[in-house]
């Protein structure tokens, strides 16, 4: 099976919670690598990681689920703080470095997965888009900006740098909390017009308990999100786009003109894959056989 590869930060989660303070392996395109091969997708992850015990838990933790890591050296792994609320919701503080050798798409890759603090924060983003540009020509980009303004404030700095990115990818997906932080001004409606009008085939808007909209050049449909008892929200969403690309891979083609119905399916395998995340503390994203029959018949044999 061709590999995925999936470019981003790949960091230690230390979380606070009322019973003490824990670590996870996360980072938002890490956590999108594991859900992708969790669910039987081949994936590489081209990532930073220190010689230390972190960096070596990280190697353990994606290593468990298949994923290739290929890994630029840095002085220590990167950390990110989370304070669970009451809600289950989760608030960061990071301690990141982000910088990236030149990356090789081979051919032969069915997609690029970028986003989060690796699409934006320098040195490391001037990599991630070029990689985006001398990829091969039916290799497909998805991207998830995943914004935190904690590491990069500057709203206009940070589209600036994304804007080349939507120009690339074929499938987007935020949650409504990037959308209102990047365009304060706009509905979802509009945010998804918007994303339609760079070029993008498939774009998805979370809305937390509510569910997704998505949309494509011929549909848009909200789909309403499964009901479950929540530990925690980390990693929902990467574990939201890892199901959303490995319906899109399943498909055997590009995300263009997708009908209500075709969406409908996407949707909703996306949306288990996040139920399952949710449901239990950490970012530890479901495997095929955790999800239901409907679920996994999305992606196919």
């Amino acid at each position: 099976m061709d590999t995925v590869i999936v470019i981003g930060e790949a960091l230690v989660d230390v979380v606070d919670r009322p019973e003490g303070r824990v670590e996870h392996p996360g980072g938002s395109p890490m956590n999108v690598a594991v859900g992708l091969a969790r669910l039987g997708r081949s994936a590489r992850l081209v990532c930073a990681l220190g010689d230390d015990d972190r960096g070596a838990s990280i190697r353990a933790h994606v290593g468990a689920s298949d994923v290739e890591v290929d890994a630029t050296a840095i002085d220590r792994t990167s950390t990110a703080v989370a304070t669970i609320g009451e809600d289950g919701g989760a608030s960061y503080e990071f301690d990141l470095d982000w910088r990236l050798d030149p990356v090789h798409v081979p051919a032969g890759t069915p997609l690029v997965h970028v986003g989060s603090i690796g699409a934006v924060l320098e040195p490391g983003a001037r990599a991630v888009l070029e990689a985006l540009r001398v990829r091969p020509a039916d290799a497909l980009v998805s991207l998830d900006p995943n914004v935190r303004p904690s590491i990069t404030p500057d709203r206009d700095a940070v589209l600036a740098t994304l804007e080349p990115l939507f120009a690339e990818a074929d499938v987007v997906k935020l949650s409504d909390e990037d959308a209102a932080w990047l365009w304060p001004d706009r509905s979802v409606d509009q945010v998804l017009d918007g994303l339609l009008a760079h070029g993008t085939a498939l774009a998805a808007v979370t809305l937390g308990g509510a569910g997704c909209a998505v949309a494509s050049t011929r549909a848009r449909i909200t789909v309403p999100a499964p009901r479950v008892d929540v530990a925690d929200t980390i990693g929902a969403g990467d574990s939201f786009m890892a199901g959303l690309l490995a319906g899109v891979l399943a498909r055997g083609s590009a995300p263009a003109g997708l009908d209500a119905d075709e969406l409908g399916r996407l949707a909703s395998l996306a949306l288990a894959c996040a139920a399952v995340t949710v449901s239990r503390p950490g970012a530890d994203p479901p495997t095929r056989a955790e999800l239901d029959a409907d679920a996994a018949g999305v992606l196919g044999a």
